[in-house]
C-alpha cells in the first residue's frame, strides 16, 4: 500500500526551504574557506579563491536573517516536532515507534541548537583573521567545530525523518500544493489572532506556564540577538 504524503504548511516549507538553502551554501563555502586559508586537517584540490570568505559571509548573513523567523515558527506552530516533556522516559522504550519519534524530535532540536552555535561563533570572529594567517583564535576553532556538528546534525535530521516518515515525509517539503486555509492571504489574520492571544495573557500567567521549550526558544533568540550586538562593541 502506497504511503500517503503528509501535508506541510506553506510557511513551514518556505522558512525551512530558505534556511536549508542558505545553510547548505554556507557549509559548502565554509569548507572552501577552510581549504583556502587553513587545510591543516586535510585538503581537497579546490582552487584557491581569496574572496570565498566574503561569499561565505553573505550566505551566513542570509541564514542569520531568516533563522529567527524560523525559530519562532518552530517553537510555536511546529513545537510538536521538537523535544517534548518526558522524552527521557520515552527513550527507554528502545525499538518502539515512540522511541523513533522521540529521537526524531531530539535531532530536530539538535539541528536548531547546532545552527545557533555555528552562527554565533562565526559572528564572534574577525574577518581579517584568516587572510592574515591568524588561525589560533579560540572563536575560529569553535566555528570549525560548530560546522562539523552542524553537518552531523543535518545528517541525523534527514536520517530520522526518513526513518519516521520515509520518502513521503522528505518529499512533502518539496510539494507545491497549497490548501485554501493555508493561503498567504490569511497569514496576516493568523498573526493578528496570535498576537491578540499573546497580549491577553498576563505576565504572571506567562511565568507560571514557562516550559523547557520556552526557555530553549528564548536562549536561541537571545544568542542570535547577541551575535548581532556583541561585534558592535569589539
Amino acid at each position: 500500500m502506497k504511503a500517503t504524503q503528509p501535508y506541510q504548511p506553506l510557511l513551514l516549507r518556505i522558512l525551512h526551504g530558505l534556511t536549508g538553502l542558505f545553510l547548505i551554501a554556507a557549509i559548502l563555502t565554509a569548507f572552501w574557506t577552510y581549504d583556502t586559508y587553513d587545510g591543516r586537517w586535510g585538503k581537497v584540490p579546490l582552487p584557491s579563491f581569496k574572496d570565498i570568505e566574503g561569499i561565505h559571509g553573505t550566505f551566513v548573513l542570509w541564514t542569520l536573517l531568516i533563522f529567527p523567523v524560523f525559530v519562532v515558527y518552530a517553537f510555536h506552530r511546529g513545537q510538536r516536532r521538537l523535544v517534548q516533556p518526558g522524552s527521557l522516559t520515552k527513550l527507554a522504550q528502545v525499538g518502539k515507534p515512540i522511541w523513533w519519534y522521540t529521537l526524531n524530535r531530539l535531532t530536530n532540536t539538535l539541528a536548531l541548537l547546532a545552527l545557533t552555535f555555528a552562527l554565533f561563533s562565526g559572528k564572534m570572529m574577525d574577518e581579517t583573521w584568516l587572510p592574515k594567517g591568524e588561525l589560533q583564535h579560540g572563536w575560529y576553532y569553535a566555528h570549525l567545530i560548530s560546522w562539523v556538528i552542524m553537518v552531523g546534525a543535518i545528517a541525523l535530521h534527514l536520517l530520522m525523518n526518513a526513518k519516521v516518515g520515509g520518502s513521503p515525509l522528505l518529499l512533502s517539503m518539496l510539494n507545491w500544493q497549497i490548501r485554501d486555509q493555508d493561503s498567504p492571504a490569511f497569514w496576516s489574520a493568523h498573526a493578528s489572532r496570535w498576537w491578540s492571544e499573546f497580549r491577553q495573557e498576563s505576565w504572571s500567567g506567562w511565568f507560571q506556564n514557562v516550559s523547557g521549550l520556552i526557555l530553549l526558544e528564548a536562549m536561541i533568540l537571545f544568542s542570535i540577538f547577541s551575535a548581532w550586538l556583541i561585534p558592535l562593541f569589539k
